[in-house]
């Protein structure tokens, strides 16, 4: 029950292609983002959509796997956990970042497989 805390469960499309870096230590690392859509009725029961974007990380294997076999429009079901960070821009303002690093990733195209 543990790991149940914190646990981010996704199904989406990728906006752009899989941005993968080598970091000092020989570690990969890739940034991607993935679109949701959520479909609902609003208050006079209309159809509306909704797309929420969201921020995903993949490290070493999985970092990999995420630069040979996707890229922007590939559909993916991700597992993993919602992480923070904060940084300073070039202009000295801090930047907040929700991001979800991904444990587990299927893809869903057939055209990966």
């Amino acid at each position: 029950m543990n790991a149940l805390r914190n646990s981010v469960r996704l199904l989406g499309h990728l906006g752009e292609d899989p941005k993968v870096r080598k970091l000092d230590g020989g570690k990969t690392v890739a940034n991607f983002n993935i679109a949701t859509n959520e479909i609902y009725r609003d208050s006079n029961g209309e159809k509306r959509s909704e797309t929420i974007w969201h921020r995903l990380v993949a490290w070493g294997k999985q970092a990999e796997i995420a630069e040979k076999y996707l890229k922007k429009g590939s559909e993916i079901s991700i597992e993993g956990k919602l992480t923070n960070r904060t940084y300073e821009d070039k202009n000295g303002d801090k930047q907040y970042i929700t991001e979800i690093v991904i444990n587990q990733m299927l893809m869903l195209d057939k055209s990966a497989i």
